[in-house]
C-alpha cells in the first residue's frame, strides 16, 4: 500500500482508537493554524529536527520529493515525534490529494494524445492472450520439452593399398574369410551414398532441477562404410547402427532419471544410459561438428567407451572440483548369466559386457582436466585397430570377449579463449590399456591377448567464429587404439610380442551456420594404415598398407 493510501486510511483508523468523547477542548487550533498555514517544503533537510536514522525518513522523503505535499512548522522544524490530531492529518492528506489530482489529470491528457495506439497494443495483448491460452490447450506437456536433431550426410570412401593379411585365416573367430581386404570392402568403394540420423530428446522435469530424458531414435547407416561394420576406425560420430542395419527401426536409445541430492551431489539411474550421461564434466571441447568417431572420446575411446545399457551413477561438483562413478551393464536386460545361453546378460555377471568408470576432474571458466579410471568386463574398444579394439568388427560373437578385461586409464584437458580469434581452442587427451583374459581356449583370439598393452591420443583445434560470425573450423589429429605389446603370438594371425599397429587418423571440417538452427558441414578425413598389423603382413599378398580417404557433406536440423 503506497503512503497517501494509508494516509486516507489512517483518520478512520484514528477515529476508531480516539475517545468518542473527545472535543473541541482537546484539540489545539493554534498548531493546526500554523500547519496549515505553512509553506509547503522542497527538500527534507529543509527540517532541522529530521535525521537520515530517523525510521520515517525515507518515507517522508518520497512524500515531499514525489508529492511536494508535506509542510512544515514555521520555525523550521517537522516534530516527528509529536501526535497528530485529525484536523492536521485532514490538511495532509488534502495536500497530497491535491497533488495525486494534478497526475491524474497529466495522465488523462497523455492518454487521449496516444488514444489510438493505446488501442492498437490493447488488441496485440488481447490477441496474444488468445494464442497463450490456444498453446496452453493444446501444448504436448506442462512439464516436456522437446529438443530434436536430424543429420543428412551425403558422401563417399576411397581406398588405397592392398592389405591381404588384412584376412589370412578363415578358420579366425571374428574375421571376414576372403581372398583379400578390398574384395571385403569394394561395396563400400566409389559409391557416393546418403544417410540420415535423427535424435528426439523428450526432456521432462517435475521439480525444475530433476530430468527425465527419453530419446528417440534411427538411422540407416549400417551397410555403408560410415559404419564399424569391417573397420572401426571408418565410423562416423553420427552413423547410428543399432539393432537391424538399414532397417530405419526408432528404438528408444536414452532412458534415465537424474535427480539432485543436496546441493553437490547428483544420482543418475536408467533402464537405457550412456556412461557420459553420468559423468560431471567432459573434459573435451573439441569438437563443434566432428566427423570421424574416435575423435569424440577425449583421446581414449576404452577410459570413456560411451558403454550404453542399464545403469546408475552418481557425481558430485564443488567449486571447480567435481568427481564421479558410473556402472553400466549392456546385457542387464537379459535374464540368463550363461554365455551357453542365446540371451546372456544380468548385472555383474561374465556376459554382462560391463563398465564401471571413476573420473576426477577439475573445471574452470575456459579450461578443464580429468583423469578416469575405466573397469572393462566382456566389451570391446569402440574404435582402434581389428586388434585393439577387442572383436569390435564385422562377424564378432559373444565368444571372442568371453574372460577378457580390460583396466584403462585415461588423461584428457583442453583450454578455450575468452575471445574468439585466430587462436583456437585446444583439447588433447591420451589413454593406456591393459587386456587380461581370457578363459575360453576355443578363441584363439581370446587367449593370445592377454597381458597386451593398448594406447592412444588425439589433439584437436577449433576456431569459434572463423572467418564469419557464428561460423567454426576445425582439425585433429591422432592415433586411433592399437596394440604397443603382447606377450602372445596372435594364433592363426601374424606377428609377436611386438606388433607393428600403429595408424594415424586425421579430419578437417568447416561448419557453415546457415541459420540458428541449420547448419552445413563439409569434411575431409584420412586414415593411415587403418587395419594395423593385420594390413601390414605380407604373408598373403598385403603389401603392408591400407589406408582411407574420405569426404562428405554433412547438414545438421535443430528444433
Amino acid at each position: 500500500m503506497k503512503l497517501f493510501q494509508q494516509l486516507l486510511v489512517a483518520p478512520a483508523a484514528l477515529g476508531l482508537v480516539a475517545p468518542m468523547a473527545a472535543g473541541a477542548a482537546d484539540l489545539n487550533i493554534a498548531g493546526v493554524s500554523q500547519y496549515s498555514s505553512s509553506e509547503q517544503v522542497t527538500s527534507i533537510s529543509q527540517f532541522s529536527d529530521v535525521k537520515p536514522t530517523d525510521w520515517a525518513y525515507q518515507a517522508l522523503s518520497n512524500l515531499i520529493e514525489r508529492y511536494g505535499c508535506v509542510a512544515g512548522y514555521p520555525n523550521g522544524t517537522y516534530k516527528g515525534g509529536q501526535a497528530m490530531t485529525r484536523f492536521e492529518a485532514a490538511a495532509l492528506l488534502n495536500a497530497c490529494l491535491d497533488r495525486v489530482t494534478e497526475v491524474t489529470d497529466e495522465l488523462k491528457k497523455l492518454m487521449k494524445e496516444f488514444e489510438k495506439e493505446l488501442a492498437i497494443l490493447k488488441g496485440r495483448v488481447d490477441g496474444l492472450e488468445a494464442r497463450v491460452g490456444e498453446l496452453e490447450a493444446n501444448q504436448f506437456s506442462t512439464t516436456t520439452k522437446l529438443k530434436g536433431i536430424a543429420t543428412f550426410v551425403m558422401g563417399a570412401n576411397s581406398y588405397s593399398g592392398n592389405a591381404a593379411g588384412f584376412l589370412p585365416a578363415p578358420n579366425v573367430p571374428g574375421f571376414i574369410a576372403g581372398a583379400n581386404l578390398p574384395n571385403a570392402v569394394k561395396q563400400f568403394q566409389g559409391a557416393t551414398t546418403f544417410n540420415y540420423d535423427v535424435r528426439l530428446n523428450f526432456d521432462t522435469s517435475f521439480t525444475g532441477k530433476d530430468l527425465l530424458r527419453t530419446t528417440l531414435r534411427s538411422g540407416n547407416f549400417g551397410n555403408t562404410a560410415y559404419a564399424n561394420s569391417v573397420l572401426p576406425n571408418n565410423a562416423l560420430e553420427v552413423a547410428f547402427q543399432e539393432g537391424e542395419a538399414g532397417s530405419n527401426v526408432v528404438g528408444v536409445n536414452r532412458l534415465f532419471y537424474q535427480f539432485p541430492v543436496g546441493n553437490d551431489f547428483t544420482v543418475t539411474v536408467g533402464g537405457r544410459v550412456r556412461q557420459d550421461d553420468m559423468l560431471a564434466m567432459w573434459p573435451s571441447a573439441y569438437p563443434a561438428d566432428t566427423v570421424l568417431d574416435f575423435f569424440t572420446y577425449a583421446g581414449s575411446p576404452a577410459a570413456y567407451s560411451l558403454n550404453l545399457g542399464a545403469g546408475a551413477g552418481l557425481f558430485y561438483k564443488k567449486n571447480n572440483w567435481n568427481a564421479s562413478i558410473n556402472y553400466v551393464s549392456q546385457n542387464a536386460q537379459n535374464g540368463s548369466p550363461s554365455t551357453n545361453e542365446p540371451n546372456c546378460g544380468g548385472i555383474g555377471t561374465d556376459c554382462s559386457a560391463q563398465t564401471f568408470t571413476a573420473q576426477v576432474g577439475y573445471a574452470a571458466s575456459n579450461w578443464g582436466a580429468a583423469v578416469a579410471y575405466t573397469y572393462g568386463a566382456g566389451t570391446s574398444i569402440p574404435a582402434g585397430t581389428p586388434l585393439a579394439s577387442l572383436g569390435n568388427i564385422n562377424g564378432v560373437t559373444g565368444s571372442i570377449l568371453t574372460g577378457i578385461t580390460t583396466n584403462t586409464v585415461g588423461l584428457s584437458a583442453y583450454w578455450q579463449p575468452s575471445k574468439a580469434g585466430w587462436v583456437p581452442s585446444i583439447s588433447t587427451g591420451w589413454g593406456i590399456t591393459g587386456v587380461t583374459g581370457g578363459n575360453d581356449p576355443s578363441s584363439a583370439f581370446n587367449e593370445s591377448l592377454d597381458g597386451t598393452r593398448i594406447q592412444s591420443w588425439y589433439v584437436g583445434l577449433q576456431w569459434a567464429d572463423a572467418f564469419i560470425k557464428g561460423n567454426a573450423l576445425g582439425m585433429a589429429v591422432g592415433q586411433t587404439p592399437f596394440v604397443t605389446s603382447t606377450p602372445n603370438a596372435v594364433r592363426g594371425l601374424p606377428g609377436g610380442a611386438t606388433p607393428n599397429d600403429g595408424n594415424y587418423a586425421w579430419e578437417w571440417w568447416y561448419k557453415f551456420q546457415v541459420t540458428d538452427n541449420i547448419s552445413v558441414t563439409p569434411a575431409i578425413y584420412y586414415l593411415s594404415q587403418t587395419a594395423g598389423q593385420l594390413g601390414k603382413t605380407t604373408a598373403n599378398g598385403g603389401d603392408g598398407s591400407l589406408n582411407n580417404f574420405g569426404g562428405l557433406i554433412k547438414t545438421t536440423f535443430k528444433f
